[in-house]
């Protein structure tokens, strides 16, 4: 006789944990990883922790100092307005800035929307960021929260903001998350540079014209305005709540908690449709590409460059230029930074003609590191380099193509500072030293391209350098930076001498003398570069491999 004994399954079963903690877990053990990966990584990491607590410090100290002040309202309005700014179009400009919670990794799992944006949500406060922005809004606060009823609203209204901040970028990353991951939204990432350019010189004209009114007059309108948009509203709340208007404080703080129910409403829908629809991305596609192969040729680009090799590697580089997403983000910074700069400068009264040369100065740099932009499929290019001869010719077309973009601008900048300053006098001189700096900076970057070339990844978003290269890069740059403006000297003695020495008439004579030095540092630089890079045909390919 035998006897079966029976357990049951759900007796020794384990509770389930939450899916909010499970997320939690996830954000962090994804963190702690990552950080392994590289000392590189790690240290940037601990860099911007220490530079964002060292920000935030300072800033809420700024806060307190300025609390009990007639314009505390008003600036801490406009802070947390463009605060809220700056996390709505975080996503469209770094889209890969956050993988950890990318939601298109969750479609195959079986989630329920409103646990999921739950998670996704308490998840999203773990970091860097949202900390900083936590204390942000607490400094902002308290600089307008007086009294009791000030303090309550305080207390709501600082976790309040942090999380509409958080998702109103969760909201617009998972609206065009289909977007962000294609090579369009790669694209639009290059703005970035454009924006974080023109942001800080419209900060700086902006502070130099309060600075001129004598106080923050001119921006209560705006205060105003921006005091009933969410999430700023509720610090507008804190305001009027201490200066006893509490209908005025709860209206607003009712309007950012309706603001943060409609984004996790519209979020969640985002979730839906993307979890539940097809990615219809590619459709029709097929032709677009059709009608592109059919056009067949080069375009109006192969007629335009000469013919042979010269002509195939500036097609190639210009190329590059145009459909590269990280060479495209490298050469729009710097052609917009070399043109608001100057111009900036020139339109307050403070700068110049010879900021043009910082022009010159941006796209320069864009000759280091030729070879990795290559990256692996450099060996294409090393299978045609069996000579000395060959090596100059490829570093030589590859400085053409560089150069027909830089010495149009160049001249265009230069001459625009000289049309904003009314200095017409001094345009010879300015555009003379412009070219030499940009032909010193053509020959040390050829030289630098073949001494010490490094990697950039393609697929690690923001990085422009492989891990363990930071310090080659720093070398190749701020090296050649120093030894062209040592390679200038001359021009610059020349230039000082004329002036000192009253020969005013003689300065126009700095121009052809411009042109032709930076002439000859282009031609030494790459006489001098082509024999090495023929050499280290091995050493660039493994260093520019590693990305």
């Amino acid at each position: 006789m035998s006897t079966t004994t029976a357990t049951s399954p759900v007796a020794g079963t384990a509770p389930v944990p939450s899916l909010t903690s499970t997320f939690v877990r996830l954000k962090l053990s994804l963190l702690r990883n990552g950080l392994r990966q590289s000392g590189g990584r790690t240290a940037a990491y601990i860099a911007s922790i220490v530079f964002g607590v060292l920000f935030a410090a300072i800033t809420v100290l700024g806060f307190a100092v300025m609390r009990g002040s007639v314009s505390a309202a008003t600036v801490s309005v406009l802070v947390i307005g463009t605060l809220a700014l700056s996390w709505t179009v975080m996503p469209l400009f770094v889209p890969s800035g956050d993988e950890t919670l990318d939601p298109s990794r969750l479609v195959m799992l079986p989630l329920q929307p409103r646990p999921l944006v739950r998670a996704l949500l308490v998840a999203s406060l773990v970091g860097v960021g949202p900390v900083i922005t936590l204390v942000l809004v607490f400094g902002a606060a308290l600089s307008v929260a007086r009294g009791t009823a000030g303090v309550i609203v305080a207390v709501l209204a600082v976790p309040l903001v942090t999380a509409v901040c958080v998702a109103l970028s969760r909201a617009v990353a998972a609206a065009n998350v289909r977007l962000l991951t294609s090579r369009k939204g790669r694209d639009l990432a290059l703005l970035s540079g454009l924006v974080i350019a023109v942001g800080m010189q419209v900060v700086n004209f902006g502070a130099q014209r309060l600075g001129q009114a004598g106080g923050m007059g001119p921006l209560e309108p705006a205060a105003a305005v921006v005091g009933w948009l969410p999430p700023a509203a509720a610090i507008g709340a804190v305001d009027a709540a201490s200066n006893g208007d509490h209908v005025v404080a709860a209206a607003r703080l009712l309007l950012t908690a309706a603001a943060l129910v409609a984004l996790v409403y519209w979020w969640q829908r985002s979730l839906v449709r993307l979890m539940v629809e097809p990615d219809g991305s590619t459709i029709g596609a097929s032709s677009g590409s059709g009608a592109a192969e059919k056009s067949g040729g080069t375009g109006l680009l192969g007629r335009v460059v000469p013919g042979g090799r010269t002509g195939a590697v500036m097609e190639r580089s210009l190329r590059y230029i145009w459909r590269d997403p990280k060479t495209k983000a490298a050469w729009m910074t710097s052609l917009a930074m070399g043109l608001i700069v100057p111009l900036f400068n020139a339109f307050q009264g403070t700068g110049t003609i010879y900021w043009a040369c910082f022009a010159s100065g941006m796209l320069g740099v864009q000759m280091y590191n030729q070879f990795g932009q290559d990256t692996s499929a450099f060996w294409m290019v090393a299978q045609t380099l069996s000579t000395t001869a060959d090596a100059y010719a490829e570093l030589r077309a590859r400085a053409l193509a560089l150069l027909t973009i830089t010495l149009p601008f160049t001249a265009l900048v230069t001459v625009a500072t000289a049309a904003v300053l009314g200095d017409w006098s001094a345009l010879p001189e300015a555009l003379g030293l412009s070219l030499g700096l940009l032909g010193a900076l053509v020959g040390s970057g050829a030289v630098a391209s073949a001494v010490l070339p490094y990697s950039i990844p393609q697929d690690s978003g923001y990085k422009n350098v492989a891990p363990g290269q930071g310090g080659l890069a720093w070398m190749s740059i701020l090296g050649g930076m120093v030894g062209s403006a040592l390679l200038c000297a001359p021009l610059i003695g020349a230039t000082v001498y004329l002036h000192l020495s009253d020969r005013q008439s003689a300065l126009w004579l700095l121009l052809p003398a411009g042109a032709l030095y930076g002439a000859l540092l282009v031609r030494a630089g790459l006489k001098l570069a082509a024999p090495r890079t023929a050499r280290r045909l091995p050493e660039i390919l493994a260093a520019v491999s590693k990305g």
